[in-house]
């Protein structure tokens, strides 16, 4: 039996792009498009009357932009997962859309491939974020002064083995499953069964927040 096809509604303000996306979604057989919108007013609109799975949202937009809009929508649906889908990744924008609820943050020049992995990744309640902004996410962590700078961080229960570290320095840079499959030579299922494990002896739940717990103990 096959699973239903994720929903998915695109939000941005150039409707050239919309439409280009929604073609490029519309040949997959594992996502369906269920509904458009021009800025962020009008996607908390279609996202009540069209119940997505993933919003792919723009940040800078008229009326609404993306920011308060994914503010909102995680209160108002706080099951839809939303994805920043943008053309800047300075640290403004990114940390003011993941402090908003967004689930993952990707650029525009994005892949398709890597596009599609995100949004069933996000149906998964899985965090994907563009290399770039891992690694600005990571940085802004290591510069924040600890509430004890004498307390060292507790060592985890489990130790992770040399495989679970190669898989977490690789998702702290951002990398999907895929990608780590490939760097490291193992089927894609192999991998998602490390990145649980990993989740599970870190304490995260989420692929970022294992980043930053990874890191927080010295092992990133």
């Amino acid at each position: 039996m096959s699973r239903r096809p994720v929903r998915v509604l695109l939000v941005d303000d150039q409707a050239l792009f919309r439409e280009a996306l929604a073609t490029l979604l519309g040949v997959r057989d594992d996502v369906e498009v269920v509904g458009e919108a021009a800025n962020g007013a009008e996607a908390l609109d279609r996202a009540a009357d069209r119940r997505p799975d993933v919003v792919l949202m723009d940040l800078r937009m008229p009326v609404l932009d993306g920011v308060a809009a994914t503010r909102r929508l995680r209160v108002e649906q706080p099951d839809v997962r939303v994805i920043a889908l943008t053309t800047f990744d300075d640290d403004e924008d990114v940390f003011a859309a993941l402090r908003a609820g967004a689930l993952g943050y990707l650029l525009k020049d994005v892949s398709s491939a890597r596009l599609v992995e995100a949004i069933l990744a996000a149906a998964r309640d899985e965090s994907v974020l563009q290399p770039s902004v891992a690694a600005k996410v990571v940085a802004r962590f290591a510069r924040l002064p600890s509430d004890d700078p004498g307390r060292r961080p507790q060592p985890l229960v489990t130790p992770l083995s040399d495989r679970e570290l190669d898989v977490v320095r690789l998702l702290a840079q951002g990398r999907s499953n895929r990608e780590i499959a490939d760097v490291l030579f193992l089927a894609e299922g192999t991998v998602k069964n490390h990145v649980t494990n990993v989740l599970g002896k870190l304490g995260a739940r989420d692929r970022t927040q294992a980043a930053l717990r990874a890191r927080s103990l010295g092992l990133v």
